[in-house]
């Protein structure tokens, strides 16, 4: 029976004695660090606010803090009831300790902590290469590859990072000590094992499945004995041991069903020929140049079918149908790339040049993968380039300087057990920073149940994308929500990260109606009252509240003074 281990590869013999890192190989990874840092500077120089949102994440290590670092059972303001938490708390618990224990701003903390993260798990990744590939070349190739590819990027750099970027960093450390334990078969690289399984599993629940899926055809490649067997199985019962704490509480809270729950929302485990069209052909047909790196991985994985090495093939091919999130893919598409470049240069070489050439021929690939990559991961990190959504710029900022004076306002301006709709993605950050409840949003509640989950994203884009006072009042009607405050964006904003603009008609619309009073507006904003009582409408209005009075309003806001 023929294993799915790379046979044929140079230097796989006796990987598992080589020194984790030599001096000598410091300056090939050092080229990868750089232009990772690179990338992450360009980010935090274009990005005064980060990509995407993580206004739930910085909710829920509030409610930990305030909770006396005890783990909640919900968390408030994300609907009506709130969501349960069932997350993984790991990066909670730090973000809450460095927000509440060393000050560090929420939003500083979103926009540096991703960015450490996405730049340290270049290190482990690496080292996965070295063990996989032939040569320093290769895994500094494929190492800048992984640091400039943009379906990586948009999940690790963006506020979303402050969870998804550790769990990669755990995970791919504990893939390196995967490699190493099924081809030494020393028991104790188990500890570690355990312990960054562990940590991944109280960090994020797609990253496990990851960290899983790849231990099992680490097995099948380097081991596939009855040792191999109970060694993987000793790293898998150490780490959810060691997670215990956690998941035992939440199943004492809400039962097993919130799991079942979450999994069955975001497209779900396992995929049959819708994910694999997505996967592999819608990928290649995105605004360029993002399909250039799908094409390299693919083209790469064909190269090693060729030479019959099976494991990276294997490895990209269940990592695009089982998980479904393209990010994955590049784990061992990044290093078939990297290998069939290299492959292809050294051939051109052999053929015109003399063979001591290649060493020539070898800096002119690193500094052509390190050129190109740098200038489209800086381009994409600066939201430059667009990627899975057509037409919308990458990395979009949910929110601005407009959205926090706003939401400064409402902190200040309205009861406490206000409730709301926010149109548009600033709502995901809205509660976090105004401690006030969203009514409408997706977020978190895909721990309820799946129609639940479907139901609010549904009301969300639609609410989200109106163009009118009656298409807003209809859409709450059929959901039999009656908040008392509408937050309507003005100019650019984006509704699951697809680019709109301007609400115009919507806020002409809401202004003319009886049952919509305007109480507060600045250059990106504009919050409007339902009124209880429509008709009585114009009689407010007289009494100069939606003008300003002392409510503090300046450089072109209008305020109520009392809401």
């Amino acid at each position: 029976m023929r294993s799915i281990e790379d046979t044929g590869s140079r230097g796989l013999q006796n990987l598992s004695d080589r020194p984790s890192l030599s001096l000598e190989e410091l300056p090939w990874l050092g080229v990868a660090l750089s232009v990772g840092t690179l990338v992450g500077a360009v980010y935090l120089i274009t990005h005064p606010y980060p990509a995407y949102g993580a206004g739930l994440f910085l909710e829920i290590a509030e409610r930990i803090a305030t909770n006396g670092y005890r783990l909640p059972s919900h968390v408030s303001h994300y609907t009506a009831d709130g969501v349960p938490l069932a997350y993984p708390p790991l990066m909670f618990y730090v973000s809450a300790l460095l927000m509440n224990g060393a000050g560090v701003d929420p939003v500083a903390l979103t926009r540096y902590l991703p960015v450490v993260c996405t730049t340290l798990y270049l290190v482990p990744y690496y080292f996965i290469s070295r063990e996989l590939l032939s040569s320093k070349l290769e895994a500094t190739v494929a190492t800048t590859l992984l640091a400039v590819t943009p379906p990586a990027l948009q999940w690790h750099l963006s506020a979303g990072g402050l969870v998804r970027a550790p769990a990669f960093l755990f995970s791919l450390t504990g893939i390196y000590v995967g490699i190493r334990l099924f081809r030494s078969g020393s028991a104790r690289l188990t500890v570690p094992g355990a312990v960054l399984f562990g940590l991944t599993v109280l960090t994020h629940p797609v990253y496990t499945v990851f960290f899983g899926l790849s231990y099992l055809l680490l097995y099948a490649a380097f081991d596939r004995t009855l040792r191999g067997l109970v060694l993987g199985a000793v790293v898998a019962g150490g780490g959810v041991a060691l997670a215990a704490p956690w998941w035992t509480q939440v199943i004492a809270m809400h039962g097993t069903d919130v799991f079942a729950s979450a999994a069955g929302t975001h497209s779900g485990l396992l995929g049959g020929a819708q994910r694999f069209a997505a996967a592999f052909v819608y990928t290649l047909v995105s605004s360029p140049p993002i399909p250039v790196f799908f094409v390299s991985a693919y083209a790469g994985m064909f190269y090693f079918l060729g030479t019959r090495r099976l494991l990276l093939p294997t490895w990209l091919v269940t990592s695009a149908m089982v998980i479904g999130k393209e990010r994955f893919q590049f784990v061992a598409g990044s290093m078939m790339a990297a290998v069939l470049l290299c492959a292809v240069v050294r051939g051109v070489v052999h053929r015109r040049l003399p063979a001591e050439s290649w060493r020539w021929g070898s800096r002119v690939v690193l500094a052509a993968v390190v050129v190109s990559g740098v200038a489209i991961g800086a381009l994409y990190g600066a939201g430059a380039l667009s990627m899975a959504h057509a037409g919308s710029p990458g990395q979009p900022q949910f929110i601005d300087q407009s959205d926090r004076t706003a939401m400064t306002w409402v902190d200040q301006h309205t009861n406490a057990n206000a409730e709301f709709v926010v149109l548009g993605d600033a709502a995901e950050w809205f509660p976090a920073f105004t401690d006030r409840t969203i009514l409408v949003g997706p977020w978190g509640v895909e721990w309820t149940s799946p129609a639940r989950y479907a139901a609010q994203l549904s009301l969300y884009q639609q609410l989200s994308t109106c163009e009118s006072e009656q298409c807003v009042t209809t859409a709450l009607a059929s959901a039999s929500l009656e908040p008392e405050y509408i937050y309507v964006p003005k100019g650019h904003y984006t509704v699951r990260g697809n680019a709109h603009d301007g609400t115009d008609r919507l806020r002409q619309s809401l202004a003319f109606s009886d049952r919509y009073r305007l109480v507060y507006e600045n250059e990106g904003v504009a919050v409007f009252r339902v009124e209880d009582d429509p008709e009585s409408a114009d009689s407010r209005l007289d009494d100069g509240s939606a003008t300003g009075g002392d409510g503090g309003s300046s450089g072109g806001e209008r305020s109520a003074t009392a809401v």
